[in-house]
């Protein structure tokens, strides 16, 4: 039974899974490398709690009682009496591998280690521990708190017995899990990455206005958000590295950063993050 979960990563997904699991009854350590951003991680979290309280999902005494099962940390040791670490720390293999080599010497034996990737194949980051069969994909959606997917991804080595666990805390967490493999992007970036690709190539040449594509998407495909406002919330920087993800792991030309892409991160238009993307986003349009 997961009683005990160490959140590696205080940033907008770290912050959103440690919410989710106090809410959910579990005993959370958020830990990031500097008390800072531990501390603004704590921030947003209880912003979003208190917005819960406005709205009346919740009571002022479940905020309290949320809040007195997180506690702070800025060291992996940490993790040594954790059943269940996350970590959703940068998208980059080579810095995923150091944190799960650490992690593997800290927690106890029977600790499953779980990695919120995007995007990054799940048998690699297990083959540097010494329990690949206890390591496993966990993909959060974001918003977390609002979000209720949660894409469960099997290494190669992964065993029934993690996957259940995972499953099981899952639906505990009041989401909904589903099952892929460990293939580049498993189900959601696969789909979603190449139509936002897409979409940019239809800038790219010239087929329509930014604007209008977008509409054409919400409008005549039902989506909640354009493709290209997508892009930007997400942060252009990351659709480019998960688009060179899957042309490297597929080796297949229908997965081509379009150039348009690379050019704009190359400025420094990531997207809403930076005040710039496909959009502007300056003080008055927020």
């Amino acid at each position: 039974m997961i009683k005990k979960v160490l959140v590696v990563g205080a940033g907008q997904m770290g912050a959103g899974i440690a919410q989710v699991c106090a809410q959910a009854g579990l005993e959370v350590l958020l830990n990031d490398q500097k008390e800072e951003a531990v501390q603004k991680g704590l921030g947003s979290i209880d912003k979003l709690l208190s917005r819960s309280v406005e709205k009346g999902r919740i009571t002022e005494e479940e905020k309290k009682a949320t809040q007195n099962r997180l506690t702070t940390s800025t060291g992996l040791q940490d993790a040594g009496d954790c059943d269940l670490v996350i970590e959703a720390v940068v998208e980059k293999m080579e810095v995923k591998k150091t944190v799960f080599r650490e992690l593997d010497g800290i927690v106890p034996q029977h600790a499953i280690l779980a990695t919120n990737t995007s995007s990054l194949a799940i048998t690699e980051i297990a083959a540097v521990t010494k329990r690949p069969d206890q390591v496993i994909g966990m993909h959060f959606m974001n918003p977390v708190p609002v979000m209720k997917l949660v894409e469960i991804i099997r290494g190669l080595q992964t065993s029934d017995e993690t996957f259940q666990a995972i499953e099981d805390l899952t639906q505990r967490l009041g989401k909904v899990p589903v099952s892929a493999k460990d293939f580049p992007g498993f189900v959601s970036n696969r789909i979603l990455m190449p139509m936002i690709n897409e979409a940019i190539f239809a800038v790219y040449e010239g087929v329509a206005t930014v604007e209008d594509i977008d509409t054409s998407m919400k409008l005549g495909m039902n989506h909640p958000m354009g493709p290209l406002t997508l892009a930007d919330f997400i942060g252009l920087d990351t659709c480019l590295y998960i688009m060179e993800v899957l042309h490297e792991g597929f080796a297949d030309s229908k997965y081509r950063p379009c150039p348009l892409l690379k050019q704009y991160v190359q400025a420094g238009w990531l997207g809403k993050k930076s005040g710039r993307g496909f959009y502007n986003y300056d003080e008055t349009t927020g």
